[in-house]
């Protein structure tokens, strides 16, 4: 399985005989005079585990919010699997001033879950993320790395096909950092989920990613199998910064 390095706007997806979930075409993103994204085209397939990387600024917030249908693109094409059901995890998730339970319960029955079924949801959900013993607690006053696990259990309870994650562990502590990492791979190897997920961390790419994509100044620079990104040839902006030499 491989995939070449490619000018910026001509990059593809790392080949596969699995079904696309989400894909982009020539995509344009602006905000005023600000090209967020430049020509874009990539495709995601069913199980990947796909990374983002870039310094910031580099478009891969844009992006991730581009795949959910948060924004509008100023040119190109997005399609999405019309049977594949998505979910999205921010970096600073909101919390409803309710109970742990009720957070995650509220948005099911919001979406049309009769409240029993979303009250039998949630708890499942709370048990699968360890979250249970929190159920009764008002969900403002849990930690950062707490309401991020809430956040993955209100996600896990929607029982997404395709999880998307902005930065997901990037203000929390190491304990909380190790816990929330640990449960997005579960998500993945157990309940079979496409990941797509931003990160400065690279440690955490190499551990949770099967493919790297790398953006620089809205452009799709490399997208590569994880092993190679890591250890073949790159074009001299991903070199330098895998380095932390990137100015």
């Amino acid at each position: 399985m491989r995939t070449d390095v490619l000018p910026a706007g001509e990059a593809r997806g790392v080949a596969t005989t699995s079904p696309p979930v989400v894909g982009l075409r020539h995509v344009d993103v602006r905000y005023g005079a600000v090209r967020a994204l430049h020509d874009v085209s990539l495709t995601v397939a069913a199980g990947e585990r796909v990374a983002l990387i870039g310094a910031n600024g580099s478009g891969k917030s844009t992006l991730l919010r581009v795949m959910h249908g948060l924004v509008t693109t100023s040119g190109g094409a997005v399609t999405r699997s019309a049977s594949a059901r998505q979910a999205m995890l921010f970096q600073r998730p909101h919390m409803m001033r309710m109970s742990v339970h009720t957070n995650v319960a509220l948005g099911l029955w919001l979406g049309g879950m009769g409240w029993s079924d979303a009250k039998a949801r949630a708890h499942a959900a709370l048990a699968r993320t360890g979250m249970q013993e929190l159920a009764t607690r008002n969900a403002r006053t849990l930690s950062g790395g707490q309401q991020q696990r809430l956040a993955l259990a209100r996600a896990w309870a929607l029982q997404p096909d395709v999880l998307l994650l902005d930065e997901p562990t990037a203000s929390l502590d190491p304990t909380a950092k190790r816990d929330v990492e640990a449960l997005v791979a579960e998500f993945a190897a157990r309940d079979g989920m496409t990941l797509v997920f931003s990160s400065h961390n690279l440690g955490q790419v190499k551990r949770l990613a099967s493919r790297v994509i790398y953006l620089e100044q809205g452009r799709l620079v490399a997208d590569l199998p994880v092993h190679e990104f890591f250890n073949g040839p790159l074009p001299e902006e991903a070199r330098l910064f895998v380095k932390g030499e990137l100015i």
